[in-house]
């Protein structure tokens, strides 16, 4: 299975444990509400599992899909409390396969408001341990 497929195959019936796999020790994540990189396996791996449950679920897809060798950029839909969230995930794979690199862009800028917001609840949840 490819990198990507293993991607789609998370996105599909996410996995936290295949997610923590998928990721290198010291990927980078961008979000598109944290001004600086966030940097290792840890904090990314927080932002990915919050955001398969703030934008997850059955309106969730990927409507285009750009690839070269060792990354795509995604773009996905998905529609939160009446709210039509558009963006890209960027992506970039090591020669093994693990991410390196996310990067995350959302609009319009009601979504950015509104994912930014669910997913400081949703963050907050977890670090609590309820998540």
């Amino acid at each position: 299975m490819t990198p990507l497929q293993r991607w789609h195959a998370h996105i599909a019936a996410p996995d936290h444990g295949a997610l923590w796999d998928m990721l290198h020790p010291d990927v980078v994540f961008e979000s598109p509400v944290v001004h600086t990189p966030q940097r290792g396996r840890e904090i990314t791996f927080k932002y990915l599992a919050s955001a398969d449950k703030v934008l997850g679920g059955p309106a969730f897809v990927y409507r285009g899909e750009w690839t070269n060798a060792d990354g795509a950029i995604l773009e996905f839909e998905t529609l939160i409390d009446g709210i039509t969230v558009n963006g890209i995930d960027m992506i970039r794979w090591d020669d093994e396969g693990r991410i390196v690199h996310f990067k995350v862009m959302v609009r319009p800028l009601k979504a950015v408001n509104m994912v930014h917001r669910m997913m400081g609840e949703m963050l907050a949840t977890m670090a609590a341990g309820k998540g």
